[in-house]
């Protein structure tokens, strides 16, 4: 005759399992992992236009997720540059031509997007 422990033991195991696959899915969510938003778009794009050294939208915060791509595209009505601090991207603005700046957000932490010439800030990218 099994004691009732032994006759438990499947259903523990079976429970141990669960528990961690649980765990492990939590823990891959928090880090960042691309299971972290399933069905998620992998692209964040931001559209950003410069007209009498007025930004729209207005400058913000956007938020990202680590490892995103991140695409922003700047229309201007004067020759400039738009860069984007901490990650050393950047884009020459011709006016009333879109310039594009791609890359895939690596890196922690608030960066500042803004014009070298007129110093305008665009926006600050949030990564997480």
């Amino acid at each position: 005759m099994k004691s009732p422990l032994a006759r438990r033991r499947p259903l523990l195991a079976a429970l141990m399992l669960g528990v961690t696959l649980l765990m492990a899915t939590l823990t891959a969510t928090a880090c960042g992992s691309p299971t972290a938003a399933p069905g998620a778009s992998t692209v964040k794009e931001i559209t950003v236009t410069i007209a009498g050294r007025q930004v729209t939208p207005p400058p913000g915060r956007i938020d990202v997720t680590k490892g995103q791509t991140v695409k922003i595209t700047v229309t201007g009505d004067a020759a400039d540059v738009a860069h984007v601090h901490g990650y050393d991207k950047a884009a020459d603005l011709k006016p009333g031509t879109p310039a594009t700046i791609e890359f895939v957000a690596d890196q922690d932490g608030l960066f500042e997007v803004e014009t070298h010439d007129s110093k305008l800030q665009l926006f600050q990218l949030v990564v997480r």
